[in-house]
């Protein structure tokens, strides 16, 4: 059994979450992209793809739940209840929910079942972070914890996320989800900054970094998940969109993505047939939620450290006022 990660952020980690969010106010749109020839793509093919049949879960699953789950920080307990929206997020007794996205199960399989000219499918379809090439869940991180790196993978640092959820809403997909309870929040203010810490797919970046397949890849019995230089990638999947006639998801979606996904069947077709919701993306063409304000640049990107600090402030400020006026009431009616 391996032990889980303990609980704990130092005064180091939170000077470094700190640094981290000035350090996002100078950096340029561009620096969230992908960059070079080092980038890597994953293809999905779902003319490949049978969800697995006979077994509790689809081997990606299995495999990506048995490389993450064991580095889980435990949550606090009692978990702080957040103010003002009393709302708290555990999973941490439901890891073994695995048809949808949680912080415990990255991955998950939806089944499409649809007719098509003339003939039914059935369509299993793996769902996780799309690694987007320009992600402003990246860009627009407050404290600077969620990172394009070189290779591709957008990957979130859990010792700098306070779980404020904003990579969340900007992500087309909803795809990051929040364990509440844990991470650098409990050592700043529990109650009133962040709630938790955002988990979704790094795309194995640790692997990947030694040179190994993300644990999805490699447990997939059907090799219908493949991961490879970007380029190469991209012209595969051309490939058997042609070969199938089928259709291509991914290369413009929230302005192109390192996943790309090949199926015999539109994608408008599937995302009505999928069970969609909280923990379960759709498959609809989807544009950049920052269309309109990428052009902002490094205004936009020094915005949230200083709206931190100011919201920091500004929070201290209102709950020690609040505090004052009730005790000057408490006196007033003595």
């Amino acid at each position: 059994m391996h032990e889980k990660r303990k609980q704990g952020i130092s005064r180091r980690s939170f000077l470094k979450a700190a640094a981290g969010a000035v350090g996002a106010g100078t950096i340029l749109p561009q620096a969230a992209q992908a960059s070079g020839g080092d980038s890597v793509a994953t293809l999905i093919d779902l003319s490949r793809c049978d969800g697995c049949p006979g077994r509790y879960v689809p081997a990606c699953v299995e495999a990506c739940k048995a490389e993450h789950i064991p580095g889980m920080p435990a949550p606090v307990d009692p978990i702080p209840v957040p103010f003002p929206r009393a709302v708290i997020e555990d999973w941490s007794k439901k890891q073994e929910v695995s048809d949808r996205l949680t912080p415990y199960n990255r991955i998950f399989v939806q089944q499409a079942i649809v007719e098509f000219q003339g003939y039914k499918h059935t369509i299993s379809i793996p769902r996780r972070c799309m690694h987007c090439d320009n992600p402003a869940c990246a860009t627009l991180c407050p404290f600077s914890a969620n990172h394009k790196q070189a290779n591709g993978a957008v990957v979130i640092d859990p010792d700098l996320c306070f779980g404020g959820a904003k990579c969340r809403t900007l992500c087309p997909w909803e795809i990051p989800q929040r364990q509440s309870g844990v991470g650098l929040y409990l050592h700043v203010l529990p109650t009133l900054m962040g709630n938790g810490v955002m988990f979704k797919c790094d795309l194995c970046s640790a692997r990947l970094k030694e040179g190994q397949k993300p644990a999805c890849v490699e447990a997939c019995p059907r090799q219908a998940m493949l991961i490879g230089p970007r380029e190469e990638i991209f012209l595969d999947a051309e490939h058997r969109a042609r070969q199938m006639q089928g259709f291509i998801y991914g290369k413009a979606e929230n302005g192109g993505t390192g996943t790309l996904y090949v199926s015999p069947v539109p994608f408008e077709v599937l995302d009505q047939a999928v069970k969609k919701g909280k923990g379960r993306p759709g498959l609809a063409p989807v544009k950049r939620k920052m269309d309109a304000t990428d052009t902002l640049g490094a205004v936009t990107l020094a915005a949230p450290a200083v709206g931190l600090v100011a919201g920091l402030a500004g929070s201290i400020k209102s709950l020690a006022d609040r505090r004052a006026k009730e005790s000057k009431d408490e006196a007033r009616h003595e």
